[in-house]
């Protein structure tokens, strides 16, 4: 399927994402203790699961991009795996008996290797997604959108308030959602695009994907 060429911006940098991950945790800081076993937004998982699967995805996309030679036709094959029915399913899980601090602090780790790959891989690098083979700054623009919109999720659970800056959200739309709408503010634009709000003009997605492969302007 053709896309249209992406408008020329700054590109999706190591440093955003890590912006992306340090504002949430900062967030995710704030959230009560007891709270942790709430509903995350419109997921089926609790906001100690969501976190485990955010730190996942950001482990996951780390690994991708570690062998010499990365996989362009599958994940990088650790072991996921559910522990409850319904549960994400994960190769990362936190100690429980670390609560919430801990919980966070692998979220943060998980977090850095994602920086550090992207920072360290050459920008020629490609490596597997199902929404399209990415390049680093792919794979950072992916982490730092699921760190994001996941972040809502929690702090729909949690009761906190949670709106990420203009320009990462714009940065991240560029790259990854070709087909967003203009004109509408760039955070609920991300919402609408990961399937979680409406726009005006726009229903509310029931299905979505971002396209994470290169695009030349």
């Amino acid at each position: 399927m053709p896309h249209t060429p992406a408008p020329a911006a700054a590109p999706f940098t190591p440093d955003d994402l890590q912006q992306a991950v340090l504002l949430a945790v900062a967030t995710l800081r704030e959230a009560p203790p007891q709270a942790w076993t709430a509903k995350a937004g419109p997921l089926e998982w609790d906001c100690w699961e969501t976190v485990e699967h955010l730190s996942d995805d950001l482990f996951a996309y780390a690994v991708q991009l570690g062998p010499q030679t990365p996989p362009l036709d599958h994940n990088v094959p650790y072991v996921w795996e559910r522990r409850r029915p319904g549960g994400p399913s994960n190769a990362v899980h936190a100690d429980r008996t670390a609560g919430p601090a801990g919980l966070l602090e692998v979220l943060e780790a998980s977090g850095a290797l994602l920086v550090a790959m992207t920072r360290t891989a050459p920008p020629q690098t490609r490596a597997y997604h199902p929404y399209g083979n990415a390049d680093p700054e792919g794979f950072a623009a992916m982490g730092a959108v699921e760190t994001l919109v996941h972040t809502h999720d929690l702090a729909q659970g949690l009761g906190l308030d949670w709106t990420p800056p203009a320009d990462l959200c714009t940065r991240a739309l560029i790259r990854l959602f070709p087909d967003a709408p203009p004109g509408a503010a760039p955070w609920p634009t991300l919402l609408w695009a990961t399937g979680r709000t409406d726009l005006p003009g726009h229903p509310r997605r029931t299905d979505w994907r971002w396209y994470g492969e290169p695009r030349t302007a």
